[in-house]
């Protein structure tokens, strides 16, 4: 199903509104019946990691981090089993993974006696159990698998379904009987950055000629659309047309 503009604008205006939760989006496929679960969600990641992106420099001034950490502490003081973090990460909305970064990286920096690396800290989101404190690596836990837009776990996923689409196209161009070159083919051959496929045979689709395909398993709204023709499309034309 083709979204028109108007029709993306008016999800995009309802996201406004709504905290980044499941229950939200469930409540956004109860009022976009017609719209897919997978692009109400990429719709939904992508407003929100907008969101993120605008008033990220808040979150990490000395004075929030400070005030967080602070808070942190004195919830898991009262109940340590209560989802202290997550209630924080809603409360000043921002993402519970991203919170649960910001509190490990003060913790670790005040029980350790060199500054965390972002490999180690990236490894105990990813496996909470290293974190040396019950306490935190449970809050982390609750983070990190209530957070549907950011994470260790977010990524896992976003990798396996891009994987399956790559794998869907391959399918689908071989039923098609069409000659392609893949991205391990392409490298071997000397491209640098590489479409997923190029097309030996250029095809007409909707009066356009295809010579390569790039495939993006999320929602293709304008901002993405300008990033990926600066990061990625342009260099392809270049090389691959």
């Amino acid at each position: 199903m083709i979204l028109t503009k108007a029709q993306y604008d008016e999800i995009a205006q309802c996201l406004v509104s709504v905290p980044p939760t499941r229950q939200s989006l469930r409540k956004l496929k109860q009022r976009f019946p017609s719209q897919s679960q997978a692009t109400l969600l990429s719709i939904f990641s992508q407003e929100y990691q907008k969101h993120i992106k605008r008033t990220h420099a808040k979150h990490h001034t000395s004075e929030a981090i400070e005030s967080y950490y602070q808070r942190y502490l004195n919830g898991v003081g009262k109940n340590g089993a209560a989802p202290v973090l997550l209630e924080l990460a809603n409360e000043v909305d921002y993402a519970p993974s991203l919170m649960a970064r910001i509190i490990l990286e003060r913790f670790l920096q005040e029980h350790e006696e060199t500054p965390p690396s972002k490999s180690v800290i990236n490894s105990m989101l990813r496996d909470p159990s290293q974190i040396p404190d019950g306490v935190l690596a449970n809050q982390v836990y609750q983070c990190v698998v209530n957070d549907c837009c950011y994470g260790p776990l977010v990524d896992c996923i976003k990798h396996a379904i891009g994987h399956e689409h790559e794998v869907l196209l391959r399918d689908l161009l071989l039923e098609k009987n069409l000659s392609f070159l893949d991205e391990d083919q392409l490298r071997a051959k000397g491209y640098d950055k590489t479409p997923d496929f190029i097309l030996q045979v250029p095809v007409a689709v909707e009066g356009h000629i295809i010579h390569w395909i790039e495939s993006k398993a999320s929602f293709g709204d304008e901002c993405s659309h300008h990033a990926y023709l600066h990061d990625q499309f342009w260099s392809y034309w270049n090389s691959c047309v």
